[in-house]
């Protein structure tokens, strides 16, 4: 015969030698109370409130940026092009927390992707920044540079990748946004998104006749791709970056 703890380990049970059932008994107890139970994983992809879970022991925080969105590209005449800069992806940040230390609950703040450039043309603005309460964050990438009409050859820089938050043992700067540029009158699309530590670059869309929007920023804080036209066309917007996020691990007993 045979007995389990709580946490599955099981051990031999004898009524014929009962000091030696007692002696694993005591041993299986004792290594129960060491193990882990299954980690609580909570996503934040908006805004909230983090509720500490019973018999946490430890917290691991992982909070991102979000990423810059991108310059508008102004309207063309004939022989003229624009091609907006890139917005810069959210910095990364990592904490490993004491639960004893934590309240009861923490406020979450998950950073907001930065806005598109305007058609006027407008810079991309700069992605928010995400936070758990005051102990951790990180900060969101820039927007990329507008771009206007031009005939002979201008660049529009990419927004810088988001750093200067606070908090945490590892802490990563977003990738910066591709330049746009205009080579003689010709858009150049070198004017990529940004990539995030949790977050892949968003590509320069291929083309350079007409209008041409960039492509949203990936998940999880990454900026956006510029826009850019061809000759006589109308302005083109840019494009907003992704939201950040906050991910809360809890090892509990």
């Amino acid at each position: 015969m045979s007995q389990q703890t709580s946490k599955g380990i099981t051990y031999p049970e004898s009524t014929d030698h009962t000091r030696t059932w007692e002696h694993w008994q005591t041993m299986a107890e004792d290594v129960d109370g060491l193990l882990l139970g299954v980690p609580d994983v909570q996503v934040f992809t908006s805004s909230g409130t983090w509720n500490k879970p019973a018999g946490a022991l430890w917290v691991v925080v992982e909070v991102v940026g979000g990423g810059g969105g991108s310059g508008g590209a102004g309207s063309t005449t004939a022989g003229q092009g624009s091609c907006s800069g890139g917005g810069g992806g959210g910095e990364y940040a990592k904490a490993t927390i004491d639960a004893s230390s934590l309240g009861s609950s923490v406020a979450v703040t998950v950073g907001a992707g930065g806005t598109a450039g305007t058609t006027a043309p407008g810079a991309g603005g700069t992605g928010g920044t995400s936070s758990f309460g005051a102990l951790v964050t990180a900060v969101g990438g820039s927007g990329g540079a507008a771009c206007v009409g031009s005939s002979a050859s201008l660049f529009a820089g990419g927004g810088d990748g988001g750093t200067g938050g606070s908090g945490g043992e590892v802490r990563t700067q977003g990738g910066a946004g591709g330049t746009g540029i205009v080579l003689t009158g010709l858009a150049t699309k070198t004017n990529f998104g940004g990539a995030s530590r949790l977050s892949g670059m968003a590509r320069a869309n291929p083309g350079t006749s007409g209008s041409q929007p960039g492509s949203v920023g990936y998940a999880y804080g990454g900026g956006a791709s510029g826009s850019s036209n061809g000759a006589s066309t109308s302005g083109t917007a840019g494009v907003a970056g992704a939201a950040g996020v906050v991910i809360v691990t809890t090892y509990k007993a």
